[in-house]
Formats: C-alpha cells, structure tokens, sequence
C-alpha cells in the first residue's frame, strides 16, 4: 500500500510544478510581447484579454494536471473546476497585468497558488520581463531568484514609501482617509500589480493599498508578503480569502498605521 504524501510533501512537490509551469508560461509570454499579431479582446468586465493569457492558462493547467489531477483548479481565464475531494485549488492568473502587457510595458506577471481548506500554502509570481521569479510555501520563508527575502525591520519616516495599485473605489469612497494615510509617508509612488508586492517583500518599500483586485491577482503574491514577514489583509484587516476585492500589504507596524488611518 502507497503511504500517503504529507500536507508539507504536497507542498513542496507543488512549488516545484508552479515554478515549472510558470517557465512554460513565460516562454508563451516572449513569443506575443511586442508582437504585431496579437488579438485583443474586452471582456464583460471591460478589462482585456489576449491570446497570450489563454495559451498561458492552459500551459499552467496541463502542467498541474499531470501532477495533481484530482486538485481543484480556479483560473482568470477559463474559470473554476473543483473535485469535491480534494482539499486543494489551484488559483491561476495567467498574465496579471493585460493592460500592461497589451500596452507594452512590463509591469505583468505570472500568478500561481495553491490553497489547502481555505488557507493559501504556496505561491509562485514571475515576471518575465525584469526577470523576477518571487515564490514561497507555509513556512519555509519568501524567495527571489533563489534569494532570501524579508520585509524592512524597521520603519524611518524620512525614507518611507506607501505604493498604491488600482485605488478607484477608495478615490470614490475614501479619499480624505486616503490621504491622511499618505501623509505618513515620506513618498508616494504607484508601482501596481506584482511589483509593489516583490519590493515590499525585499525590505525596499513599506506599505501596499490597493482597492480593486480579485483572489486570483494577490493569492499568491499574499503567502510571498507573509513568509518574508509581512502583514497582509483587506483594508478592514480581515484575512485573505477568495471573495477579497482590496488589499493592505506592509511590515506589522505600517500595516498598524494603515488600519488606523483607513478604518478610525
């Protein structure tokens, strides 16, 4: 009789085939960026998508499907298909940043994680174009290109900066607390998408606002912020989940600023 693999095992073997996926998915990526032949559709939502972003969904689902066939599957693309017994999904985001991409420029990245019963494990960004590849698993700490990551120790005003990402909703129903909030902070800039999470997570930015995302843009950049130390929640402070639409990413005591200066 086979043993059955660990919860850690399944981890591990499953940050191994997100990372190879998303290999597979940047080699996709290379072959449309900057082309001159790549279709752009509006979905309903009125946020593009491309054959890229198909293509790369499916690479990411065959790749994943021949090592887990029973996980669950959740991708922006061609949406949701869960075993009912299995405790794993597999939330994809094949380019996180088609606008970016369709445009051009390089601020898109490839989004893979894993969630056990609810609870993010693992995660896996890359982003071809800075040749950035973040990932990190329960437990076992946050990495860049092979490196060791940790959010900033301490906090110096003088030096500090807040990024903030797609913020519509918070300019319509919150901007005077928006702005008190920015006010904390020696510089403002808006870096948006994977990018503003990678540097936060390096220790070279201090807080993350973002209002308008879905589960399938931060679940995995949410397990790289927490295991390089991070705190990461809605702007209420609940806890990540799949319906979450806003995002308060920073070290444990800019995060602190955020709550208070967003929620009191």
């Amino acid at each position: 009789m086979t043993n059955k693999p660990t919860l850690n095992q399944v981890i591990e073997q499953a940050l191994l085939v997100a990372q190879q996926a998303a290999r597979k998915a940047e080699t996709v990526i290379k072959q449309y960026y900057q082309g001159s032949d790549l279709s752009t559709e509006v979905k309903s939502d009125q946020t593009p998508v491309t054959i890229a972003d198909k293509e790369c969904e499916q690479v990411i689902r065959a790749e994943i499907a021949k090592t887990f066939p029973d996980h669950g599957i959740y991708g922006e693309e061609f949406g949701r298909s869960d075993n009912e017994d299995s405790d794993f999904l597999w939330l994809i985001d094949p380019i996180d940043g088609t606008k970016s991409f369709v445009r051009q420029y390089p601020f898109f990245s490839t989004q893979i994680a894993l969630m056990y019963q609810d609870q993010l494990v693992m995660g896996v960004s890359n982003a071809p174009m800075f040749d950035e590849m973040a990932w990190a698993s329960l437990g076992e700490g946050a990495f860049l290109n092979g490196q060791s990551i940790h959010v900033s120790e301490k906090f110096e005003h003088h030096s500090s900066c807040v990024s903030t990402g797609n913020i519509q909703t918070l300019v319509h129903n919150n901007w005077q607390r928006l702005g008190q909030l920015l006010t904390k902070f020696s510089k403002i800039r808006g870096y948006g998408d994977f990018y503003h999470y990678h540097l936060l997570a390096s220790g070279k930015i201090d807080l993350v606002v973002e209002s308008d995302v879905n589960i399938l843009d931060i679940a995995a950049l949410t397990v790289i912020v927490r295991e390089a130390g991070g705190k990461i929640t809605d702007l209420k402070g609940k806890p990540i989940g799949l319906e979450t639409s806003s995002i308060l990413a920073g070290t444990e005591s800019t995060h602190g600023i955020g709550i208070r200066e967003l929620n009191e």
